[in-house]
């Protein structure tokens, strides 16, 4: 007989979080439990370099609703979303993070929503409880990368949601190398609605992403996403030219009136390296895109992994 797909699957990357993986395990199973015991509940352990691996090993061998998968290196968080995603087999698919601030008590609101008829269903932290630091950085990034890949991006919306089959079906055809979960999940289209949910204290150890980081990410996801920053080059450009011409008019009538110049070299330094660090800037944005391409074309994996556990 033909093993039925169980009717839920919770999708976790998990990486550096030994310490809160038990709790997130009866927490979660508790949760779910109220909705269906039909689930399953992937955990992609992502070389955080602690004990993680080992406990989702133990964990699976005690419920058999336990699977875990893990990368032969760190390959990074949205990474771990897709290779969850590619073994994933529930009609419906819960991604969070493992870290606790996603409650699993949360998902039976996000289920109920979405039984209304909505394919997805985003969770929206109304009341965030990370620092004023990794808030401000965060609305940062999301401000910058909603206007360059002209998308509507919330800081307050991060990975916790449900998702259809369906929905996660068109996402697994998306093959490009560089992943970013939350505007890919927006690119598919379908029902999308947000409901607000509790954000809850980070249970152990800190946040992976500096600001450092999120800079990084947020130059990968734009140009990755988005052609808007060759298009600003294009525009400035013109803007260039445009008042280069009104200089030169402004020259040709103060010669054609008799009005004698004025010796002007530092004006002409400061033009020159203005302009020539203009066209640097637009090759390296050119270079950068090309670079992309050259990564698409290797057509690498998009991850590796190392151990499965054996159910």
């Amino acid at each position: 007989m033909e093993k039925k797909n169980p009717h839920i699957s919770v999708v976790i990357p998990v990486y550096k979080c030994e310490g809160c993986l038990d709790e997130l395990y009866r927490r979660l199973t508790n949760s779910l439990e109220t909705i269906t015991d039909d689930f399953e509940i992937i955990m992609i352990e992502d070389c955080g370099g602690d004990g993680s691996w080992d406990l989702i090993v133990k964990m699976a061998k005690i419920d058999r609703r336990v699977k875990g998968i893990k990368f032969s290196r760190n390959f990074g968080q949205h990474y771990a979303i897709t290779a969850g995603l590619d073994y994933a087999k529930g009609d419906w698919i819960v991604v969070m993070d493992c870290d606790l601030q996603d409650q699993p008590e949360e998902i039976k609101k996000l289920y109920d929503k979405a039984q209304e008829g909505f394919d997805i269903v985003l969770g929206r932290r109304y009341k965030r409880q990370d620092n004023i630091i990794k808030r401000l950085a965060s609305w940062l990034f999301y401000k910058v990368l909603s206007y360059m890949t002209d998308t509507i991006q919330d800081g307050s919306i991060a990975n916790f949601g449900i998702y259809n089959k369906k929905v996660i079906n068109i996402l697994r055809r998306m093959k490009e190398n560089l992943r970013y979960f939350p505007v890919m999940i927006r690119w598919v289209g379908f029902n999308l609605t947000t409901i607000n949910i509790k954000h809850a204290e980070r249970h152990i150890g800190q946040t992976s992403y500096s600001f450092k980081k999120l800079l990084n990410l947020a130059i990968d996801v734009i140009i990755a996403f988005s052609d808007k920053p060759l298009w600003l080059t294009v525009k400035l450009g013109f803007t260039i030219s445009f008042l280069s011409f009104l200089c030169a008019t402004y020259i040709i009538l103060r010669a054609l009136f008799g009005i004698k110049g004025v010796e002007g070299w530092p004006s002409l330094i400061v033009s020159i390296g203005f302009l020539s660090g203009l066209i640097i800037f637009i090759l390296g944005l050119i270079g950068i895109y090309i670079g992309k391409i050259f990564d698409e074309e290797k057509s690498r994996p998009l991850y590796i992994i190392d151990e499965k556990t054996d159910n």
